[in-house]
C-alpha cells in the first residue's frame, strides 16, 4: 500500500512539472537553478559548513563524556551495593537518574528540533542562502521570468537543458566565479602539447552529467 500511495504521489508531481513547464513554455519564460550547486561555490558556505561540523563534533563529545561518567558511577554502584545501607543506595541511584536526566536534556539542547545546533545553522548559512533568494528573484525580474525552478529541490526533473541553467548567472551575480566546467577542462587538456591536462581537476555539476552527446 505505501509503494502505491508512494508511485502516486511521483506520478502526481510529474504530471505537475510538465504542466507547469507547458503552462511557461506557452505563456512566459522559464529557467532554473540549482542551490546546491550554488551554496557549495560559495567559500563563506564552505566555512560555515566546516564551523557547523567542528560544533557538532565537540558537543558529541561533551555528551559522550557525560554518559562515560554516568556509567562509570552505575559500576561503582553495582559493585559495592551489598555494602550500601537502604539510604546509601537510594542516594546513589538518584544521583545516576539525575546525571541522566541532565545529559539527555543536554542533547536535546544541542541537537533537538530548535537546539543549539539548528539555530547556530540558521545563523550561519540562512544569510547565505537569502542572497541567493535576492539574487535570483533579482534576475527573474529582471529578465521577465515567470518560474524559477530549483533542481536540487524535491520537485523531479527528469531531464534539464543546460541553456535554461541559471546558476552560474547567480553565483556571478553574487561575486563568486563558477565551477571549471568539462568542455572548459577538456579544452584546456586538448591544447596542451605535453598531453597533460590542467593542474586543477575540472568540477563536474549535474546539468552537464544529465546533456546527451551529440
Amino acid at each position: 500500500m505505501k509503494n502505491v500511495t508512494f508511485l502516486r504521489s511521483g506520478f502526481i508531481a510529474t504530471m505537475m512539472f510538465f504542466g507547469l513547464m507547458s503552462f511557461t513554455a506557452n505563456a512566459q519564460k522559464y529557467c532554473y537553478v540549482n542551490t546546491q550547486y550554488i551554496l557549495e561555490n560559495i567559500p563563506d558556505y564552505k566555512a560555515a559548513q566546516q564551523s557547523l561540523d567542528n560544533l557538532s563534533i565537540t558537543w558529541q563529545k561533551e555528551i559522550e563524556d557525560k554518559y562515560a561518567i554516568i556509567d562509570k558511577l552505575y559500576k561503582t554502584y553495582q559493585a559495592e551495593q551489598v555494602l550500601l545501607t537502604e539510604e546509601m543506595k537510594k542516594r546513589r541511584q538518584d544521583e545516576i537518574t539525575s546525571k541522566e536526566k541532565d545529559v539527555k536534556d543536554l542533547q536535546k539542547q544541542r541537537f533537538g528540533y530548535e537546539g543549539d545546533l539548528f539555530k547556530k545553522k540558521q545563523e550561519l548559512v540562512k544569510p547565505i542562502q537569502d542572497k541567493i533568494y535576492n539574487a535570483v528573484k533579482k534576475m527573474a525580474t529582471d529578465q521577465s521570468y515567470a518560474v524559477v525552478f530549483d533542481k536540487s529541490g524535491d520537485l523531479i526533473m527528469l531531464y534539464t537543458n543546460p541553456k535554461y541553467d541559471k546558476s552560474d548567472v547567480i553565483l556571478l551575480a553574487l561575486g563568486y566565479k563558477p565551477a571549471a566546467k568539462e568542455s572548459d577542462a577538456t579544452k584546456s587538456g586538448s591544447g596542451s602539447s605535453s598531453g597533460g591536462g590542467s593542474d586543477r581537476p575540472a568540477i563536474q555539476n549535474d546539468e552537464t552529467k544529465e546533456q546527451p552527446k551529440k
